[in-house]
């Protein structure tokens, strides 16, 4: 990770009127920022929104500097982390159901940093099939559990 991104989001935040410290580390094999701050919850926003906008803000910015930038996600006070512990939690509990009961199981819409959480976590499941629908007038999709077929 360049010193530059580290750089960038603490100019981006004390703009934005944030007090925070910013650590470095690895989440779903990209590196991290994790943003300290007390005023987490501004951060995060509902579901994560703002702080996937500013994710996005920040590596929009990177790229615009260097085409070859590497990808930055961004976390505040374990947010990601917890959040991502209980989607995998939530994605094996389905999976158990489909199972158990052969039945096919769709999970609430998602957006695509989620949706690849639960792909990632079910991928290796002789079991299970996951696919991601789209949901109508919306940029989130569904992603739907099913038994897998077997090769006869």
């Amino acid at each position: 990770m360049t010193a530059d991104a580290k750089a960038k989001l603490a100019e981006l935040l004390e703009t934005l009127g944030f007090q925070s410290t910013i650590e470095e580390g690895e989440f779903e094999g990209n590196a991290m920022l994790n943003i300290v701050t007390e005023d987490s919850g501004r951060l995060i926003g509902r579901k994560g929104q703002t702080l996937a906008a500013l994710q996005f803000v920040l590596n929009r910015l990177l790229y615009k500097e260097d085409d070859h930038a590497q990808r930055i996600t961004l976390d505040v006070g374990g947010y990601r982390t917890s959040a991502r512990d209980e989607l995998v939690k939530k994605a094996v509990a389905a999976a158990d159901k489909v199972r158990r009961w052969g039945d096919v199981i769709e999970l609430e819409p998602m957006n695509a940093f989620d949706r690849r959480i639960v792909h990632r976590a079910l991928k290796d499941d002789p079991d299970i099939e996951t696919h991601s629908i789209e949901v109508e007038a919306s940029d989130l999709k569904v992603i739907q559990l099913r038994p897998r077929a077997s090769a006869s």
